[in-house]
C-alpha cells in the first residue's frame, strides 16, 4: 500500500505542485489569524471584520467564472505563477501598513479584494492541472497526498499565526504569508507538462461561449449542482461562524495564543483523515463525503455553548477528519466524471456555487451575533450545516454516483503482497 499510496511522488512536476501548494497553504493558515487580529486591534468590531472578510470573498465569487476560462485556455502554471507574486505584492503592502499602525478598515477591504481576484485565477487553475500531472490510475492517492500535504501546512501554520499575533503582532504574520506566497511561485514555476494543455476547438471561441459551454457541463449533473448547492449554506456558516465569530470567542475566552491550536487541531483531523483516505476502497465516495460533512456542525455547537479549550480541540479534531472525506472523494469524483479539457470552468461553476453565499454570511453574522447573542448565532449556524447535509442526501445521484476507477485503485494483491 506504501509504494501505490506514494507513486505519485516520483514525478517531478507533480512535487513541484505539491510544493507550491504546501508552502502557500502554511502562509494561508497563517494570513487568517493574523489579520482577524489585526482587523480587532484597529476597530474591535466583528463587524468591520466580516466586511474586511467579505470583500475578498465577494470579489472572489465574481471573478471565478473568469478565472476557469483562463485556466482553460492559457498554460495553467502560468497562471498559478501570475497569482503567486501579485499575491506577495499585496500580502506585503499589508504587512508594511499594519507593522506601522498605518492600516485601515477601508484599506484593507481594497486590498483583500484585490486578493480575493487574484485568488478567483489561481484556485480553477490549482486544481484542475492534476489530471494533466499524474495518470488516471493515481488520481484518488494523487488527490489524497495533495491534501495531506496541505493539512501538514496549515497544521504548522495555525499555532504560528496565533502566537505571532499574540506575541509580536499580527502584522508579522501577514509579512510571512507574503513570502510563502513568493516562494510558492518559484515551485510553480518549475512545472513541466508532460503533454500539450487539451483545447475544446481549433478555433477560439468568445469567452461567452467557453462560460456556455462549462454551465452545459455543470448543469448535466445533478449530484454535482446538488453539493455545490448544499455547500453554498455549509460554506457560509462555517466561515461565518469560524472566521468571524471564532477570533471574538477567543479573545473573549481561551486567548488569541490558543486560538492557533484550535485552528491546528482541526488540521490535524484533516491529515489523519487524508491517511485513512489512501487506503480508503469506497465505491460510493461522493455518499461517504456527504454523510461526513455533517460532523462540520460540531466545532460550531461547541463554540456556542462550551468555548472550553479542550472540547473545541476534540471537536476541530473530529470535524477535521470527517471533512477530509469529503474534500478528496470530491476532488476525485469531479475529476473522473468531467472532461479534462473543461475541468477548469467546471471548478470555477463549483466554486462560485459554493461560496455564493459566503460574503452575506461574513458580513451578515456580525450583526446577528449582536441582535441575538453569540452562543444562539453559533447554535444556529451548526443546525443550519446539518440541513443543507440532509437537503444533499435527497438527491438520489449523490446517494448513487459510483467511483469511475475502481479496479485499478484498488491493487488487492500488491496490499496483500506489502
Amino acid at each position: 500500500m506504501n509504494r501505490d499510496a506514494l507513486a505519485p511522488l516520483r514525478l517531478p512536476s507533480y512535487r513541484a505542485w505539491l510544493a507550491g501548494r504546501a508552502t502557500s497553504a502554511f502562509g494561508n493558515s497563517i494570513a487568517p489569524i493574523a489579520l482577524a487580529f489585526a482587523v480587532l486591534d484597529i476597530s474591535d468590531s466583528p463587524r468591520d471584520l466580516g466586511l474586511v472578510v467579505g470583500a475578498r470573498t465577494l470579489v472572489n465569487v465574481i471573478f471565478l467564472l473568469f478565472g476557469g476560462v483562463l485556466a482553460d485556455r492559457m498554460p495553467k502554471h502560468a497562471l498559478m505563477v501570475g497569482a503567486s507574486l501579485a499575491a506577495f505584492a499585496s500580502q506585503a503592502v499589508v504587512a508594511a501598513a499594519v507593522l506601522t499602525d498605518t492600516a485601515t478598515i477601508p484599506m484593507l477591504i481594497v486590498i483583500g479584494a484585490f486578493n480575493g481576484m487574484v485568488g478567483a485565477v489561481a484556485f480553477p487553475a490549482s486544481s484542475a492541472i492534476v489530471p494533466q500531472l499524474i495518470p488516471a490510475e493515481m488520481r484518488q492517492q494523487g488527490n489524497a497526498l495533495g491534501r495531506l500535504s496541505l493539512n501538514a501546512a496549515t497544521i504548522l501554520g495555525a499555532p504560528v499565526g496565533g502566537i505571532l499575533a499574540g506575541s509580536i503582532g499580527p502584522g508579522w504574520g501577514i509579512a510571512v504569508d507574503a513570502t510563502t506566497f513568493l516562494l510558492a511561485g518559484v515551485f510553480f514555476s518549475l512545472i513541466r507538462l508532460p503533454r500539450k494543455e487539451p483545447v475544446a476547438s481549433t478555433e477560439k471561441q468568445s469567452i461567452v461561449h467557453d462560460l456556455r459551454t462549462g454551465w452545459t457541463e455543470f448543469r448535466s449533473r445533478t449530484w454535482l449542482w446538488a453539493v455545490v448547492i448544499g455547500f453554498c449554506v455549509v460554506n457560509a456558516a462555517m466561515v461565518g461562524g469560524f472566521a468571524v465569530l471564532g477570533p471574538v470567542v477567543a479573545d473573549d475566552s481561551i486567548g488569541r495564543e490558543l486560538w492557533g491550536f484550535v485552528l491546528a487541531a482541526e488540521t490535524a483531523g484533516m491529515i489523519i483523515g487524508a491517511l485513512i483516505f489512501l487506503r480508503l476502497r469506497v465505491r460510493r465516495l461522493l455518499l461517504l463525503g456527504v454523510v461526513a460533512t455533517a460532523f462540520e456542525a460540531v466545532p460550531l455547537f461547541v463554540l456556542g455553548v462550551r468555548p472550553h479549550f479542550v472540547l473545541m480541540v476534540f471537536a476541530g479534531f473530529l470535524a477535521g477528519v470527517t471533512i477530509e472525506q469529503f474534500a478528496i472523494a470530491w476532488e476525485t469524483t469531479v475529476q473522473e466524471h468531467v472532461p479534462s479539457d473543461k475541468l477548469a470552468r467546471v471548478y470555477s461553476y463549483d466554486m462560485v456555487g459554493s461560496m455564493l453565499a459566503v460574503p452575506l454570511g461574513q458580513v451578515a453574522v456580525g450583526p446577528l451575533a449582536e441582535a441575538f447573542g453569540l452562543e444562539a448565532t453559533l447554535v444556529g449556524l451548526s443546525a443550519l450545516i446539518v440541513l443543507a447535509v440532509v437537503g444533499m442526501l435527497c438527491s438520489r445521484d449523490v446517494r448513487h454516483l459510483e467511483h469511475a476507477l475502481p479496479e485499478p485503485e484498488a491493487p488487492v494483491v500488491k496490499e496483500s503482497a506489502a
